[in-house]
C-alpha cells in the first residue's frame, strides 16, 4: 500500500486534535504527514513540541504555499487554519490539481464558496467537508428513519439550538466575534446545522427569512460590568464582577475550544483568546430565528442562542406518515441538573408511538469524530448504504444558507439561496 502524503494549512487547536493527531497516531499506518503551514511560526512551535515525531517535517509561511506543494507533492491538502483563511488553501489545491479536506465551514462567504465550486469544476482535484455532526450515532438513525419512509414525504422542520454561557461567550472572546474573519455565527456554527437538515432531507435550501441580533455580548450586553477601554480576562480589573467569568472562570478540560484563561496567549504571536465580550469590535450577533423554505417543498423553523443556561437541541420533523421528536443535551458536565437519556421518539401518524434507544460511540460530537477520520483515512463503510460525507456543493448551499439568513436580518427581506450563489450582485 503506497504511503499518502498530506499537508496541513493552519495549525489551530482543531488541526492539531482533530487531523495530525489521529495521523501520528491511530491513522499513522499509509499516511504521513510532509509538511506544515500557518501565518504564524510560533504555532510550529507548539505543533512539534506536542507530536515530536513531527520535528523533521518542513514548516512553511502562507505566502509559500506554491512552494510547498512543489517541493512536497502531497495527495491531499488539509485545511483547518482561522476560517476566512481557508478559501486561498481550496483555490491554491485546485489550481494544483491536488484533494483538499477542509474543515467546516467550508469559507466564510457566498462569493468565496462560488469560487470554490468553479475551481473544483476545473480541477483534478476535489473537496471534502468535514461535517462531522452527520456522523453522530442519532443523526444516521433518522437519516435511515427518513430513507425507509417512516416519515412519509418531510413536510416541516423544527429545529431550535442552544450554546451555554461557556462555550457561546467563547466565541465572543475569539477572533470568531468579527464578521471578517468568521462570516458571524451564521455561518462558522448555523452551517454545520443547515447542513445536517439539508443532508437529512436531501434537499436544498431555497429562500430564507430571519430575525436576529445581539443581545447578550458586545459594550450594551446588560452583563458588562464596566463600559470603557479594551479589556482581557487574564487582566481585567473587574472580571470578579462579570457574571461569566465567575461562572466559568475553571474552564472545562472535555471542552475542546481554546480554554480562555491568561495562559493561552502564550501559544499565538500577537494574538490573545481571553478578550472581553463586551469589547466594542464586536460586529456579530448571538440569537437568530429563522423560516427556510426547500426545493422539495419542506420548511424549517430554526433558531440559535449563544447564551443559554445548558447546551444542546430540540429537533421535531413532521412528514405525511409521522413525526420524530428528540432532545439532546450537550457537556453535561456543565449542566446543573440530571439529564435524560436520549431517545428518539417517533408518531406514527395513526399508530402507536415508538422509542428508539441508538446504540452511543465514544469520541468527539457524540462519537461522530472516529467515524468521520475512519472514512477519511480508510473509506467508506461497505456495510452503510448511503453516503455521509459531504462535498464543495453541500459547503456551498449550507454557506449560502448561513449568509442568506444574515443579509435577510440586514436587509429585512426574504433572501433567494439561488440568488446567492448564482447572482453578479453577490459576486
Amino acid at each position: 500500500m503506497p504511503m499518502k502524503k498530506y499537508v496541513v494549512c493552519g495549525l489551530s487547536g482543531r488541526a492539531l486534535n482533530m487531523f495530525i493527531e489521529p495521523l501520528t497516531g491511530e491513522h499513522r499506518r499509509g499516511h504521513r504527514i510532509a509538511a506544515l503551514l500557518d501565518d504564524d511560526p510560533l504555532r510550529e512551535a507548539v505543533c512539534k513540541k506536542r507530536f515530536p515525531e513531527l520535528r523533521s517535517v518542513p514548516f512553511f509561511k502562507a505566502d509559500a504555499f506554491h512552494e510547498m506543494i512543489e517541493k512536497v507533492n502531497p495527495d491531499t491538502v488539509i485545511v483547518a487554519g482561522r476560517d476566512d483563511t481557508h478559501v486561498r488553501y481550496i483555490l491554491g489545491a485546485l489550481e494544483l490539481n491536488k484533494d483538499v479536506v477542509t474543515e467546516k465551514p467550508m469559507v466564510t462567504t457566498v462569493r468565496d464558496a462560488k469560487a470554490v465550486l468553479a475551481a473544483e469544476a476545473e480541477s483534478r482535484g476535489s473537496v471534502t467537508v468535514t461535517f462531522n455532526y452527520r456522523y453522530n450515532p442519532y443523526h444516521r438513525k433518522i437519516k435511515e428513519m427518513i430513507l425507509e419512509g417512516k416519515l412519509g414525504r418531510i413536510t416541516s422542520v423544527d429545529l431550535n439550538w442552544y450554546i451555554d454561557t461557556y462555550h457561546g461567550a467563547s466565541y465572543f472572546k475569539r477572533w470568531n466575534r468579527m464578521r471578517k474573519y468568521s462570516g458571524g455565527l451564521s455561518v462558522h456554527k448555523s452551517t454545520h446545522h443547515f447542513d445536517l437538515v439539508n443532508w437529512w432531507l436531501d434537499q436544498m435550501p431555497q429562500e430564507v427569512f430571519a430575525y436576529g441580533g445581539l443581545y447578550y455580548y458586545g459594550p450594551d450586553g446588560e452583563m458588562n460590568p464596566e463600559k470603557g477601554e479594551k479589556r482581557y480576562c487574564g487582566t481585567c480589573h473587574v472580571k470578579q464582577k462579570c457574571r461569566y467569568f465567575v461562572r466559568w472562570q475553571a474552564g472545562d478540560p472535555e471542552d475542546d475550544h481554546i480554554q480562555a484563561n491568561e495562559h493561552q496567549h502564550l501559544l499565538y504571536t500577537n494574538y490573545r483568546p481571553d478578550a472581553c465580550i463586551f469589547d466594542e469590535e464586536i460586529d456579530i450577533e448571538d440569537t437568530y430565528a429563522a423560516v427556510l423554505k426547500y426545493d422539495g417543498g419542506a420548511l424549517l423553523n430554526y433558531s440559535v442562542h449563544f447564551s443559554a443556561p445548558y447546551e444542546g437541541y430540540r429537533l421535531a420533523i413532521n412528514g405525511t406518515k409521522g413525526r420524530l421528536e428528540t432532545k439532546e443535551y450537550h457537556a453535561p458536565g456543565r449542566i446543573p441538573f440530571e439529564i435524560p437519556e436520549q431517545t428518539i421518539e417517533y408518531f406514527p401518524l395513526f399508530e402507536s408511538k415508538e422509542t428508539i434507544r441508538v446504540v452511543r460511540q465514544p469520541g468527539g460530537h457524540g462519537g461522530g469524530d472516529p467515524l468521520l477520520l475512519r472514512e477519511l483515512f480508510s473509506g467508506k463503510d461497505p456495510l452503510r448504504e448511503y453516503d455521509i460525507l459531504a462535498g464543495a456543493e453541500a459547503g456551498a448551499y449550507s454557506i449560502a444558507a448561513g449568509e442568506g439568513m444574515w443579509r435577510s436580518i440586514k436587509e429585512k427581506r426574504p433572501i433567494g439561496i439561488e440568488e446567492l450563489l448564482h447572482s453578479r450582485q453577490y459576486s
